[in-house]
């Protein structure tokens, strides 16, 4: 099992504080304090909160990006590729709900990374889109308003990172399973 360097031991702690608090709220010092640690040795390892929160909110980016080049290349249905859509969120949160919540909260406090992450963000939501939209053209998905089955599904995974950790027994197959039917299928009898 590999050691988690310091600066990982920062980030990991910075990003429960964040989730907790929000990331305005935290200070430098309230990462110290968390680690048993004085503020100015943080700064060995880190250059500043933003850089912490850059890291957090890129890697996340990047992973899903990562994965949804995975699923672009995959040979398989629209409805298939939604399905790898759907585990590739059960799987990053169930693993990071800490940093979901930076992602998803505290994104526009990015400062230099902003533009960046931006593009990260809308690069994935039109591939979500473009597999919807292939989807309904090869009769696989109903004919309805794109935009919003979109929000449906994006909304509903975005907000994981606030009802796994609520689920002490979580088994992320049958959670991307049942996701992956209600979302996909609806909930019609």
């Amino acid at each position: 099992m590999k050691l988690e360097t310091r600066k990982e031991e920062i980030i990991k702690t910075a990003t429960i504080l964040f989730k907790e608090k929000g990331y305005s709220a935290v200070t430098m010092r309230d990462i110290a304090k968390a680690m048993g640690i004085k503020a100015a040795s943080l700064y060995n390892h880190i250059n500043s909160k933003q850089d912490i929160l850059t890291n957090i909110i890129i890697s996340l980016a990047e992973e899903f990006t990562n994965g949804m080049k995975t699923v672009l290349l995959s040979n398989v249905s629209n409805i298939e590729k939604l399905e790898l859509i759907v585990a590739l969120h059960v799987n990053i949160t169930a693993t990071n709900t800490h940093g979901m919540a930076s992602l998803n909260n505290d994104w526009m406090h990015l400062e230099e990374q902003l533009e960046y992450y931006l593009e990260l963000r809308g690069s994935y939501e039109n591939n979500f889109r473009n597999i919807l939209q292939e989807g309904v053209q090869n009769n696989e998905i109903i004919n309805s308003n794109l935009e919003i089955m979109l929000f449906s599904m994006l909304s509903t995974l975005r907000s994981l990172y606030l009802w796994i950790p609520k689920k002490e027994d979580l088994n992320t197959e049958e959670l991307t399973k049942n996701l992956s039917h209600i979302l996909i299928n609806g909930i019609n009898k």
